[in-house]
């Protein structure tokens, strides 16, 4: 190891870079439940890191990297939806002619996202993680810091939440 490479490993900067690291597995498939299309995953990946990396003076040692880090991703990844539905209605507005979903199927869904953001956050990632993310209770318990029990009941209520809002 050189003299200049120990110094980085020992540095802040150095040990939020091992940990994103580490933390790349969880990261990719967030990433993946999110974007459902493995391109458009991979690239909400990197730029998640490339944000992580250029902001990384920003993160408080100590605090938990991980959730600072899916924040970056889901701000990313909604942001990408809105300025996606920005050009989309601008197209529309141009008659373009391009395929849409149906009426029935986009109203659906709109239902659902706004069901799901009207669950609390903790009670919205648990059912991320465990009901689209395919984690087990334990792998999410892990990743969210809490106890298996906890996120068990997490889920639970989301899912009779989420029924209820979409009855």
């Amino acid at each position: 190891m050189k003299a200049g490479d120990e110094q980085t490993s020992e540095s802040p900067a150095g040990s939020v870079r091992a940990d994103l690291i580490a933390l790349l597995p969880d990261l990719r498939a967030f990433s993946r439940f999110l974007c459902r299309e493995r391109q458009a995953a991979d690239d909400l990946l990197q730029n998640t890191v490339a944000t992580a990396l250029a902001k990384q003076h920003q993160f408080e040692i100590g605090t938990n990297l991980k959730a600072w880090l899916f924040t970056i991703m889901r701000t990313q990844f909604y942001s990408e939806i809105r300025s996606t539905r920005r050009r989309m209605n601008m197209l529309d507005e141009a008659g373009s002619d391009s395929v849409a979903p149906s009426p029935e199927y986009r109203a659906e869904m709109m239902d659902l996202a706004a069901a799901l953001w009207r669950l609390s956050p903790q009670y919205r990632e648990a059912l991320i993680l465990i009901g689209a993310g395919g984690f087990s209770y334990e792998e999410a318990a892990r990743l969210c810091g809490c106890a298996v029990g906890t996120m068990k009941a997490r889920v639970s209520r989301a899912r009779r939440q989420l029924a209820d809002l979409v009855g």
